[in-house]
């Protein structure tokens, strides 16, 4: 298998201003267009979205011309409508009739009602979904929901050269025929930036991300994908796109990426979580 099916298309860049090192702002929907060409070209076929990533859904219904697998997620159905109506609006904006997987953006939120797995279950058998899931950012998350016998068909979590916390989850789950689909190759972007110049909320890994600039400088990018792709448990990397050029280069870094040795060092969840992140 060649690494670069195991991409996926990560496309909140499409719909919003996106990532800590993202200087470029919106992609605009002339270059998600040659973004798409030569993702396909390429032999990828997965585009990931969300309702809540802005105009990306609209951006992508115009545009993918029925090439690709496409995963989707709902909100809150306490806030945002119900599941169905949520479905049927994403459908509607992407110009489909069905989806490749339907995610639980906040999934802490199917335990508040039971019955919004069961209408994603239903959607699942009137072939409007083929597979159903949620997107994490904690492993408490994923050990909640279990717990509550909510059992995927599909999960998306953050995983990288510094976040490994999903790794003996994402092993069962894969025994157990669930597909993964990982975020954050890059950690938004963060790997790339000038640990000079991050505020003093990171220090804790400064050290670690300059000994990578030093050491990898210009594989670096091909080198954290790489350590991603490699995993066996893992079936599609989700990689955040700005232009067709950053694309076929990220390509060419990954045909050519060096292998690296596990990181060491452990984290803290808010280092790992841009959530958690100095908005400034």
């Amino acid at each position: 298998m060649k690494k670069i099916s195991k991409i996926g298309i990560g496309s909140v860049q499409f719909g919003l201003p996106y990532g800590i090192s993202n200087t470029k702002g919106q992609t605009p929907p002339e270059e998600v267009a040659k973004i798409l060409d030569v993702a396909f070209l390429n032999g990828i076929r997965i585009i990931d979205t969300a309702s809540a990533y802005g105009s990306s859904e609209s951006v992508i219904g115009m545009l993918h011309n029925n090439r690709y697998l496409l995963v989707s997620k709902f909100m809150p159905p306490q806030e945002y409508g119900s599941v169905g109506e949520q479905l049927t609006k994403s459908l509607s904006l992407l110009k489909t009739d069905s989806l490749y997987g339907y995610l639980a953006h906040r999934p802490l939120e199917l335990l508040q009602d039971a019955t919004v797995w069961k209408t994603l279950q239903a959607l699942k058998s009137a072939n409007k979904i083929q597979k159903i899931g949620f997107s994490l950012n904690t492993p408490e998350e994923y050990k909640s929901l279990t717990q509550a016998g909510i059992i995927p068909d599909l999960v998306q979590v953050p995983y990288n050269y510094f976040d490994t916390r999903f790794k003996s989850i994402l092993i069962k789950l894969k025994a157990n025929g669930c597909e993964i689909h990982t975020r954050s190759a890059f950690l938004q972007g963060l790997f790339f930036t000038d640990a000079a110049k991050l505020s003093p909320f990171f220090n804790e890994l400064k050290p670690k991300l300059q000994y990578l600039h030093e050491h990898h400088k210009e594989s670096l990018h091909g080198a954290l994908l790489n350590y991603v792709v490699q995993q066996e448990f893992i079936d599609i990397v989700i990689m955040g796109i700005e232009t067709a050029a950053q694309l076929e280069n990220n390509m060419h870094s990954l045909d050519n990426a060096p292998n690296m040795e596990p990181v060491e060092v452990t984290f803290s969840d808010e280092l790992l979580m841009p959530l958690h992140w100095p908005k400034n």
